[in-house]
């Protein structure tokens, strides 16, 4: 058991009308916002951008990087370790495609997500919440 929290970045990609979530490959199964483990030697915001690509095969514009849209930091947010999550918001460009960790990608649309929010793993239902008001807000 680490005695430390491990650090992970989530990336909400806005895509042609809606977001990507991924359909995980590996426990614990369910939908997800792409995203994964922080990798050292990497920033937070060039770790969300690689997973980004692997997971989805987007190329990703982060909107603002120097603010992210929520940290979560709940012991129990992961059922696997104390995991600190770093939320982007980014701009998708290319084709959409499942890869490394994601059995599927798809785009939901804002309308979608409101009924989809309790299929969420970990506390994405959450970040999705907090990624709503904030287009509520623009």
């Amino acid at each position: 058991m680490n005695k430390f929290p491990c650090i992970a970045t989530d990336i909400i990609i806005e895509y042609q009308d809606g977001i990507v979530l991924i359909e995980r490959k590996y426990p614990p199964f369910g939908l997800a916002i792409p995203g994964g483990h922080a990798e050292y030697g990497l920033t937070l915001e060039e770790n969300a951008i690689k997973e980004s690509l692997e997971e989805t095969g987007l190329e990703v514009r982060i909107k603002n990087p120097e603010h992210p849209l929520c940290v979560f930091s709940s012991p129990i947010r992961d059922p696997r370790c104390h995991m600190i999550s770093v939320t982007y918001i980014a701009t998708g460009y290319g084709t959409l495609k499942a890869g490394d960790d994601a059995k599927e990608a798809r785009v939901y649309s804002l309308h979608e997500l409101k009924s989809i929010k309790n299929s969420l793993v970990f506390d994405h239902k959450r970040i999705i919440e907090e990624y709503l008001k904030y287009k509520e807000a623009q």
